[in-house]
């Protein structure tokens, strides 16, 4: 397994080469624009009317840093300043915000509820003043909250004990994960409490000032399990009309509730069987009892191929749904990371890629332009910009000028290199020091109870007591 690192391809010939003898094909511009008529710096008009400054988007990404009550701590208010001095216009969601305690995914994540609705309405208005502060006009910076429900992996009090909420009994998810082959699973009953719930906690975003909800459809969680509940039986599963009315009862309340304010969904637009570490800790598919897999959205039922017939009848309903915002992903971190955050390095409970993490890449960005192109009208995020480093600019620039998508969703990059959008839309050189280079530390953190947040790079984070407790943790791995 010798995959190049990115770092190590120091011209754009190289860069190029290398993508050819992997035998991929990635949007690229050998030179870059910048200015205001630079690709990038263009703005998006949306069917509202609302128009975003540039095609730059800062993806949600949890921090495991609030308080066990649900709000923030000055760690997470760091984070969210640093989102607003990005320079990115269009901020997805800014971190997953769990609807009520049950969902959270570990016992610091964020809530949203009544005696918190001040605390969470500040983290917006500190990121529009920082914003302001860095970059100057905020008319076009539009804020969204991602709102979700964790479900089969949820960790509300516990940080090394599952508490799921789950749809059906997977085979190979109960296996993996230690649960019982005949899990509870949520009642009709209980579904309906929950999308009240979704829809009050979108009320209280609007009243927090925020333009967007995105009500998370990805990476294994609960909105996303839904899509693939096809033994389920009753209105919320088996047939693509049941396994979507969840989505469909929620958007029709926020209508109803919080008329005018605009809905997303960030989308696991294809899934893959769950992986496991095989020989020398390199990822392979975990063995399944049946001849074809059917658990995947977006899965050809290989386990490991891409049929996207059904989500394209997922953006086809998103459109009967006047839901222009989309951000498209893929899989999910917890059993098969390799093909939705593409690393060098693997977190402490994942494998080595069992391929180069360009790969990964490319399919991602592949699906999402394939997407776009038949969806002209939705307003499409791409996602796993990351690992390309250096590249970045150059693949994001001509994905933007040929519409393979609208943004460019930039997610662990920005934790310790904020001003990187800055410094592509002025035309800089990138600053090499910054930049991610998926050593993983950002994911390895929370899997073992401690923050998130990029401990070889940021300065912040070096000097917390948390980055002697991981350095002392991964040297127990080796």
């Amino acid at each position: 397994m010798k995959y190049r690192k990115i770092a190590s391809l120091k011209t754009a010939t190289d860069f190029k080469k290398y993508l050819s003898e992997l035998g991929i094909e990635l949007p690229f511009d050998e030179s870059l624009q910048d200015g205001p008529k630079a690709p990038l710096a263009q703005s998006v008009t949306l069917s509202n009317g609302f128009k975003i400054g540039n095609r730059f988007a800062i993806l949600p990404m949890e921090g495991w840093d609030g308080t066990p009550d649900g709000c923030p701590s000055e760690t997470t208010k760091r984070r969210w300043r640093r989102f607003g001095m990005s320079g990115a216009k269009l901020i997805w969601g800014g971190e997953a915000v769990a609807v009520r305690h049950d969902g959270r995914a570990n016992p610091n994540q964020l809530m949203i509820y009544e005696n918190n609705l001040k605390d969470i309405a500040d983290l917006r208005k500190n990121l529009v003043d920082e914003h302001r502060q860095h970059i100057g006009a905020t008319e076009n910076l539009f804020i969204g909250l991602q709102l979700t429900h964790s479900g089969r992996f949820a960790k509300p009090n516990l940080k090394d004990r599952l508490e799921p909420k789950i749809l059906y009994n997977h085979s190979v998810l109960n296996r993996k994960f230690g649960l019982q082959d005949q899990e509870p699973v949520l009642s009709d009953n209980e579904i309906k409490q929950l999308i009240d719930d979704f829809v009050q906690a979108a009320v209280l975003a609007q009243e927090a000032g925020f333009n967007f909800v995105d009500i998370k459809h990805c990476h294994g969680y609960l909105g996303h399990e839904f899509l693939s509940a096809m033994d389920r039986k009753g209105p919320f599963g088996g047939s693509f009309e049941n396994r979507t009315r969840f989505l469909c009862e929620i958007v029709s309340g926020i209508r109803t509730e919080a008329p005018g304010l605009e809905i997303g969904v960030r989308l696991s637009a294809f899934d893959w069987i769950p992986f496991r570490a095989g020989a020398e800790n390199v990822g392979e598919p975990e063995p399944v009892p049946k001849e074809s897999y059917c658990y995947a959205f977006g899965g050809d039922k290989s386990g490991v191929g891409i049929d996207l017939t059904e989500p394209r009848k997922f953006l086809q309903l998103l459109c009967s749904l006047e839901i222009q915002l989309v951000c498209i992903s893929a899989g999910s971190p917890y059993y098969n990371p390799h093909i939705q955050r593409p690393a060098f390095f693997p977190p402490s409970d994942g494998y080595f890629p069992p391929e180069d993490p360009l790969v990964g890449v490319a399919r991602q960005i592949q699906v999402t332009a394939e997407l776009k192109s038949e969806f002209p009208d939705l307003v499409i995020v791409g996602s796993g910009y990351s690992y390309l480093q250096e590249w970045l600019p150059n693949v994001a620039q001509n994905v933007v000028r040929y519409a393979k998508a609208d943004f460019v969703g930039i997610g662990r990059m920005v934790l310790t290199y904020p001003e990187i959008v800055q410094d592509i839309l002025a035309g800089n050189f990138l600053q090499r020091k910054r930049i991610c280079r998926t050593f993983s530390d950002c994911t390895t953190a929370p899997r073992n109870g401690i923050v998130s947040g990029c401990f070889p790079l940021d300065e912040y984070y070096k000097k917390k007591p948390e980055a002697e407790e991981l350095k002392k943790f991964k040297s127990l791995l080796d």
